[in-house]
C-alpha cells in the first residue's frame, strides 16, 4: 500500500545546508502518462549544490539558478535529486501496468518539446520539478528506462546516472570526438570525468587525464592513457607532448576553467601543421573559476572552436541507457549516506578529501538497510 505522506529532504531557499529540511510531505500521484517510483537510490551531484547555492548566474551579480526557458522554474520548496533509481509501483492513464515492479533509471531531463536530436532550453528533475530525495517520485514512463541488469545494486546504476553520463557524452558529441583522436579529461576523477574516459574508450578516442597524483591508478584503470598531475601547470604543455608523442590534442573535454582555460589551449595549438582537425574545447564546468582571461586573437586565428554544454537530448539518453544494459558502461560508487543525513553527505563532498573518486549515493532511510548499507560511507 502507497502511504499518502513520505520522508523527503526539502529545500526551502537558497543558502546553506540549513535550508534543507527532513520533513513529512504528501506523496506525489502519477498523472497522465507518468509513473510514480518508489526511490532506492539517488546519485547526488555538484549541480545540487550549485543550485542551492545560487552559483548559477547568467548575468553579473546576479544570485539565481539558470532560466534559459526564459523564466525561472527553481523555486521554493523542491525537492532535488536528479539521477534516480527504484521500482515502480503505480502508473497513471495511459501507461500500461505490465511497468509495475520495473526497476529503472531517469532520464533527469525536463524536455520543452519531443524533439530528439536537440535540447536548447536545459531543466531537470530535481530543479523545475522534484526530484529523488524522498520516498517516491512522479516521473514521465517514456524517460524512466527499464534496466534490469542483476549485477548492478541500485546504488551502482544510480552512480551511473544520467546527469553526469548524458553531460559527458554531449561534450564528446558537440566536439564531434572520433576514434583515434588524443582528448583530454580535466576534472578527471568527479562523475563527468569518470564516465569521460570510459565513454572516450567505448567510441575508440584516447583519454589523458588531468587530476592529483593520488588518483593515478584508479583512473588509469577506468582507462586514461596517462594521468597528468593538475598541481603543477607550469610545467603541463610539456608534459602532454610527452605523453602524446609530441602531437597536440584534438580536443578538451573541460570541467574546470579560470586560470587553467589558457593551458589548454596552449596544448591544441602549438603545432597546427599536425592538426587535421580545429582545435575544439568542450565546457561543463568552472570548478576553477567562472571566469578565464583568453587572448581572443588565440581564439580565431588558431580557429579554436568552443561548445557550451549543460545536458544532452533524447538520443544521447537512450544510447547511454543501451550502454548500460549491454554493460559497458561501469559504475563509479564513492558510497551512500543516509536520505536523513544529507547534511553530512554535504559537508563531506564539498571538504572530500584526496581518496575521493566517483559519485555519492543517497538512500532513504526505509530502503538503507538493503540498498544503501553495503556501501556506506562511515563517519569520520
Amino acid at each position: 500500500m502507497i502511504p499518502t505522506s513520505m520522508k523527503a529532504m526539502v529545500l526551502t531557499g537558497h543558502g546553506g545546508i540549513d535550508k534543507l529540511c527532513y520533513q513529512d510531505v504528501a506523496t506525489p500521484r502519477p498523472g497522465p502518462g507518468d509513473v510514480l517510483v518508489q526511490v532506492t537510490a539517488t546519485a547526488k551531484n555538484n549541480t545540487d549544490r550549485k543550485a542551492r547555492q545560487g552559483l548559477y548566474p547568467t548575468k553579473k551579480g546576479e544570485m539565481t539558478s539558470f532560466q534559459m526557458g526564459g523564466k525561472p522554474t527553481f523555486s521554493f520548496p523542491r525537492i532535488q535529486g536528479a539521477d534516480i533509481v527504484g521500482r515502480v509501483v503505480a502508473v497513471g492513464e495511459g501507461v500500461s501496468e505490465a511497468r509495475l515492479g520495473e526497476r529503472g533509471l531517469l532520464d533527469f531531463n525536463i524536455y520543452a518539446n519531443e524533439r530528439t536530436d536537440i535540447n536548447l532550453t536545459p531543466d531537470y528533475y530535481g530543479h523545475g520539478a522534484d526530484g529523488g530525495y524522498a520516498e517516491y517520485v512522479a516521473l514521465p514512463s517514456d524517460q524512466f528506462h527499464h534496466i534490469p541488469n542483476p549485477e548492478l545494486a541500485d546504488a551502482e546504476l544510480a552512480a551511473l546516472g544520467m546527469c553526469s553520463y548524458q553531460t559527458a557524452y554531449h561534450m564528446l558529441t558537440a566536439a564531434k570526438v572520433t576514434a583515434g583522436e588524443h582528448v583530454l579529461v580535466t576534472g578527471a576523477s568527479g562523475g563527468v570525468g569518470t564516465a569521460l574516459i570510459q565513454l572516450c574508450r567505448i567510441m575508440g578516442a584516447i583519454p589523458y587525464a588531468l587530476s592529483q597524483k593520488d588518483k593515478a591508478e584508479p583512473l588509469l584503470k577506468l582507462g586514461a592513457e596517462v594521468v597528468l598531475d593538475r598541481s603543477n601547470m607550469d610545467s603541463f604543455l610539456e608534459r602532454t607532448k610527452a605523453a602524446t608523442g609530441g602531437k597536440p590534442l584534438d580536443a578538451v573535454m573541460d570541467l574546470v576553467g579560470g586560470e587553467m582555460t589558457d593551458h589548454f589551449i596552449d596544448a591544441m595549438i602549438f603545432d597546427m601543421n599536425a592538426r587535421s582537425t580545429y582545435p575544439r574545447l568542450s565546457i561543463a564546468g568552472a570548478s576553477g573559476g567562472n571566469i578565464s582571461e583568453i587572448l581572443w586573437t588565440r581564439i580565431y586565428l588558431y580557429q579554436v572552436r568552443i561548445y557550451g554544454v549543460s545536458h544532452g537530448t533524447r538520443e544521447e539518453a537512450s544510447q547511454l541507457m543501451t550502454w548500460i544494459r549491454e554493460g559497458q558502461l561501469k559504475p563509479v560508487l564513492h558510497g551512500a549516506f543516509k536520505l536523513s543525513d544529507l547534511h553530512r553527505a554535504e559537508d563531506y563532498f564539498v571538504n572530500r578529501g584526496s581518496n575521493y573518486l566517483g559519485k555519492i549515493v543517497i538512500v532513504p532511510d526505509a530502503q538503507w538497510p538493503e540498498h544503501g548499507q553495503p556501501f556506506a560511507v562511515e563517519a569520520s
